[in-house]
């Protein structure tokens, strides 16, 4: 009974290699070692007994550690002021405000549930929490990632619509935007879940101390290259477009456009110069999120299609660590725009002359 098991399992391995694209002896080696394209593909992560001890020294493991922990503390109480701040105005908020707000959320979000699990790991030199905890963190963090570039992808086509078909923008309303949230988060949690359905999977990181997406499966089959290259057009390049779009028809729109305006009463003049000093907020914030998520992206994608060791350990987790950050420096963009167009918004003008008086 025992020999007739292990044939069975023996069956069972060779049948799964072979639906994986490989091509295996019985021993486990490639059955053609000379030719690259038979070759048996084995995931980084695999390829050590421990696959989430720190491929970095532990000093670099503590700088990343406490760089991690400013960013998070920070994000954590800007986000949170920001949300705070806009809970107290709630029913006033604009749909783009709305948005702004909740990319906020995503942004906390990355910070709350996110970020501790890294610092752990990180100080301790191994990524602590096996692979349940690996599989948690990768959703988590490329749920609210997800999120945060959808929000900004609808932002700019509500500032599209806004400046470019002011007979379209007017009727973009409150419940409009609360309509579009619950797309948004659809749209991230299916992304997010995809891989728990064996589409893909979420791995550890090349240097062990923190997870993300398996992008290595492209190197394992045809499969894993489609699962990939989805992820890449719909949760990172076609959003991207719309944005770029977007903001390029902005720029052209208002360079035309100061003539236009000068024509209505002073009433939509305001309203209009309201949309514009909101318009540089989303372009600011996603400008920064781009410039802080295309090094990781450009070298996952480096990663899955070239050779998988092909990028050093060392240069992998700058990248990780710039697209941390993304989520710090979102409300201090909010604080700076803010102080400007502050006197824009209805009663601004007042409050800001009472308060002159007051001093």
């Amino acid at each position: 009974l025992g020999s007739v098991r292990a044939e069975l399992c023996d069956l069972l391995q060779t049948l799964f290699f072979c639906f994986s694209g490989t091509s295996l002896d019985m021993s486990g080696m490639a059955s053609d070692p000379n030719n690259s394209s038979q070759e048996e593909y084995i995931p980084h992560y695999l390829q050590k007994e421990d696959p989430f001890a720190s491929k970095l020294s532990r000093e670099a493991d503590i700088i990343a550690g406490f760089y991690l922990t400013i960013i998070g503390i920070l994000s954590t109480l800007g986000n949170g002021y920001v949300i705070f701040m806009s809970s107290k105005r709630k029913k006033k908020l604009r749909p783009a405000e709305i948005m702004t707000v909740n990319l906020a959320v995503c942004d906390l979000g990355i910070s709350v549930v996110g970020k501790p699990f890294s610092i752990i790991s990180f100080f301790s030199h191994r990524w602590m929490f096996g692979w349940m905890g690996c599989r948690w963190y990768g959703w988590a963090g490329f749920f609210f990632g997800c999120g945060s570039l959808i929000t900004m992808t609808a932002v700019s086509l509500d500032r599209y619509l806004k400046i470019c078909h002011l007979s379209y923008g007017t009727w973009l309303k409150r419940h409009h935007a609360f309509i579009c949230l619950a797309i948004i988060w659809a749209y991230a949690t299916f992304w997010a879940t995809v891989p728990f359905a064996g589409v893909g999977n979420y791995a550890p990181e090349p240097f062990g101390t923190s997870c993300t997406l398996d992008w290595w499966l492209a190197q394992a089959s045809v499969t894993g290259q489609v699962f990939v290259l989805s992820i890449l057009f719909f949760c990172l390049l076609f959003p991207t477009a719309v944005i770029v779009f977007s903001y390029v028809k902005i720029i052209l729109k208002v360079k035309s456009s100061t003539k236009e305006v000068a024509h209505y009463d002073t009433r939509i003049q305001n309203s209009h110069i309201l949309e514009m000093k909101l318009t540089k907020v989303a372009m600011l914030i996603c400008a920064g999120f781009l410039i802080a998520w295309i090094p990781y992206a450009v070298v996952s994608v480096w990663s899955a299609f070239g050779r998988p060791d092909s990028v050093p350990i060392q240069f992998s987790v700058i990248p990780t660590l710039l697209a941390k950050s993304a989520a710090m420096y979102n409300p201090i963009i909010y604080q700076v725009i803010d102080c400007k167009f502050a006197c824009c918004r209805p009663g601004g003008l007042k409050a800001k002359s009472s308060l002159k008086k007051s001093r």
